[in-house]
C-alpha cells in the first residue's frame, strides 16, 4: 500500500506553481474556461506523457481507474 505522494504529485513540485500562473495570465489561456482550467489540462497532459497514453479516450480511461 502507498502511503507516500505519487510520482506525478512529486514532479509537480519542480513546476513551480507561481510562474505556471504568471505564463496562464499572460497569454489569456482561461478565457472562457468553464471547468477544465489550463492546470488541470497541463496535469493531463504530463500524466499522459508519464504513463504513455496515445488517445484520450485511453488518457481518460486510466484516469478513471486511477481515480477509485
Amino acid at each position: 500500500m502507498n502511503l507516500g505522494r505519487t510520482v506525478l504529485a512529486q514532479l509537480m513540485d519542480f513546476v513551480p506553481s507561481y510562474e505556471f500562473r504568471q505564463c496562464v495570465e499572460r497569454y489569456n489561456g482561461n478565457y472562457k474556461v468553464k471547468s477544465f482550467s489550463c492546470r488541470d489540462q497541463f496535469l493531463c497532459m504530463a500524466f499522459a506523457q508519464m504513463t504513455y497514453r496515445e488517445s484520450l479516450r485511453d488518457i481518460e480511461a486510466c484516469l478513471r481507474v486511477a481515480k477509485t
